[in-house]
């Protein structure tokens, strides 16, 4: 029995080691890792330039908490902003950390502008922000809050893609919106551009702030650096993680100075946050990400599988209900269960994540090759082949009993 806590149910999957798209497992099997650690990996497995990065970091120095100065941090935030929205940036070690900054500049946003009552937030159905007690209590999904309870106050729930709901919850005590301009967890929920670009209105009418989660839709994974940036909107507060540090534990709350203007010394803090490993990783990817024309192809090669995968669902419209997303954040909405499905897709050595709505979740490095999307769409069809066979093979009657 593993000393482990078992809170993760886990693939019998024991990885040796990755070399850019693909994992090796100790058995010598090799995986197409289109999983990518959860969007974490947007630079594969062992970039040079990142182990580069590293290493030469951890021959120097690995921390000295904030109570000093740290050029990498001065530098990766100074890197951030120019190339974002934001005039400011506080470094976390994940993504919940930097929702949780998030939440807290919010509402000290409104207290130092003399409105302290205002400290509510409006959150959508289907989002995930992380597992930290707030970062639930603002999910509000069951599976994450059930039995560690009672929840957090502070977060009004309405329905996705209401904007006459989102307007009605604003009251007196609302502080800000939080949304993620992709759902990840939720499905591969996309909002539409219109809709972001009516909440920042919306924000604006009542004085109140605009958070964006782009945890996992952030860091050049739609092919642009943040995914709002395709609405023309700029938020008030942004939090990012996941890519930001390639697979080094790194997250990033940015925001601007009238937004931040509460956050003074004192008022937020992390021992860990921002410390010189992570911050030779996150400028490393930065350097990646930035390199003109990387960008344009994470967009080229999106459009490459998003045609691919429209492919096989109409070829196997009985497995595939539908393809979502944007850029290398894509989805398929399945009518086989999503379990089945990636176990199915396993068998062809291909990783993949579930999410809501009975998708499959596919959140490739952003490094893939053509050559590699090829083959990806080969095994994602073997898959799908396998699905239908699976479901011919199972009586009406034994495959209801299976799923109720």
């Amino acid at each position: 029995m593993s000393a482990v806590l078992p809170t993760y149910s886990r693939y019998a999957l024991e990885v040796s080691h990755g070399e850019g798209v693909t994992l090796v497992a100790t058995s010598g099997e090799r995986y197409l890792d289109f999983a990518g650690g959860i969007a974490v990996n947007v630079l594969g497995h062992a970039h040079p330039r990142l182990v580069a990065a590293l290493t030469e970091q951890a021959g120097r120095l690995w921390h000295t908490s904030n109570l000093y100065r740290i050029p990498g941090q001065e530098r990766l935030a100074e890197r951030l902003c120019a190339a974002s929205f934001a005039d400011l940036a506080f470094f976390t070690n994940s993504g919940a950390e930097a929702i949780e900054c998030s939440l807290k500049m919010a509402r000290r946003y409104h207290h130092v502008s003399g409105a302290p009552e205002r400290y509510r937030i409006v959150t959508f159905e289907g989002s995930f922000h992380g597992r930290t007690l707030a970062t639930i209590a603002a999910a509000k999904q069951k599976k994450l809050v059930d039995g560690f309870g009672p929840m957090m106050d502070g977060f009004d729930q309405v329905p996705f893609g209401d904007l006459a709901a989102l307007e009605a919850a604003i009251g007196p005590e609302t502080a800000g919106i939080l949304i993620e301009p992709i759902q990840g967890e939720g499905g591969i929920r996309v909002v539409p551009a219109a809709d972001l670009a009516a909440m920042r209105t919306i924000a604006d009418r009542h004085g109140v702030l605009l958070l964006l989660d782009e945890v996992q839709c952030g860091m050049g994974r739609t092919g642009r650096l943040f995914a709002h940036e395709w609405a023309g909107i700029t938020p008030d507060i942004l939090a990012s993680a996941k890519g930001i540090g390639g697979g080094f534990p790194l997250g990033a709350c940015l925001a601007t100075a009238e937004a931040a203007k509460g956050m003074t010394a004192g008022t937020h803090g992390s021992t860990y946050g921002g410390n010189p490993l992570a911050m030779a990783v996150g400028n490393a990817v930065l350097d990646v990400l930035l390199e003109p024309g990387f960008l344009e192809e994470v967009v080229r090669k999106g459009q490459f599988m998003r045609q691919g995968l429209a492919a096989l669902e109409d070829a196997y419209g009985d497995v595939i209900a539908e393809v979502r997303g944007q850029g290398l954040m894509l989805g398929l909405k399945l009518h086989v269960p999503n379990g089945e499905f990636i176990g199915a897709m396993l068998g062809e050595h291909i990783l993949a994540v579930p999410a809501g709505e009975n998708v499959v979740r596919l959140l490739p490095p952003l490094i893939v090759g053509e050559d590699e999307m090829r083959e990806a769409l080969a095994r994602i069809e073997r898959a799908c082949k396998a699905s239908r066979a699976a479901r011919a093979a199972t009586p009406p009657a034994a495959e209801q009993a299976a799923n109720a």
